[in-house]
Parts: C-alpha cells; structure tokens; sequence
C-alpha cells in the first residue's frame, strides 16, 4: 500500500463531523430524534413513555451536551451519539 493509499483510508475512517442541534430546523430535529429513538428503542411501544416523552428526554440531553448529533461522512447518515458513557432514557 502506498502512502497515498494510506492517506484515503484514514481519511474515510473518520467517525463523523458534530453537528450542533441549534443549526437544525426543530421540524427536522424532531424527525431525526424520533427515528433515533424508534430504532434504539424498540421496546419503546412495552414502556411506561410515551415517544413525545423519548423524544423530549433525548432533546434535554441534546441541550445538555450529555449527547451529539453526529454526520457520519462515509454512510452520509446522522446519528444522535453520547458525548461520553450511554445515553438515558
């Protein structure tokens, strides 16, 4: 592999690129939190919460920056991702 070979694929390994919330239309933030949620917690449907009550939780850890919104450069796919252990729900 040459060096040139080697700078490509580090440069698509990359995890993504933070994107703050605030930049987002709150039509297009509700969106992507709402899908996060139904695909990370599929249960969601045998829990004591409501999806407007996931979602708003997801949200208040959006603004606490206990969580990010990610832009994943290779899938071109956003992702909502914990700044550091797991996220709470």
């Amino acid at each position: 592999m040459t060096k040139q070979n080697e700078k490509v694929e580090s440069e698509y390994s990359e995890e993504g690129v933070d994107v703050p919330y605030e930049q987002i239309t709150p039509s297009t933030l509700r969106v992507l939190i709402e899908e996060f949620v139904s695909r990370e917690w599929s249960e969601l449907s045998d829990s004591n919460h409501t999806l407007d009550e996931k979602v708003e939780q997801v949200l208040q850890q959006l603004r606490d920056k206990k969580a990010k919104i990610v832009y994943d450069l290779t899938s071109e796919t956003c992702n909502i991702v914990p700044n550091e252990g797991r996220l709470h729900i």
